[in-house]
């Protein structure tokens, strides 16, 4: 079993930064991907944000791509999640999330169905 927690969530105004943190515990040694999805308010699926393997290989999403960045420090098993100039689109929950798949390669929207998940923390960008 792994075990996810979120923090760093809030509410912020258009254009600031968060930084989002998941501790991850428990039978880490076979974690190979990890990831952030996110559920805006009445939307019905969750989106992928990024994704990011055992050898550092990165993929973010379309739609914040340029403004958010993932990485970890495999020394404290904490993974990040960098979301600058934020928007009001970006209102969600976040979650973080990982897996053990034979292969961490292709499509982002694998994150989706990653095995473990974080409670999320939640995202609110207004003025």
């Amino acid at each position: 079993q792994v075990q996810l927690v979120e923090s760093g969530g809030g509410s912020v105004q258009p254009g600031t930064s968060l930084r989002l943190s998941c501790a991850y515990s428990g039978d880490i040694s076979r974690i190979r991907c990890m990831g952030w999805m996110r559920q805006r308010p009445g939307g019905d699926r969750r989106e992928p944000v990024a994704r990011i393997d055992v050898n550092e290989v990165r993929s973010i999403a379309d739609l914040v791509r340029g403004r958010f960045a993932i990485s970890r420090d495999t020394t404290q098993n904490i993974l990040y999640l960098q979301m600058n100039d934020l928007k009001p689109e970006d209102t969600a929950m976040y979650y973080c999330a990982a897996d053990y798949p034979s292969s961490c390669s292709g499509a982002l929207s694998k994150v989706l169905y990653f095995r473990y998940w974080g409670q999320g923390t939640q995202v609110t960008v207004s003025s």
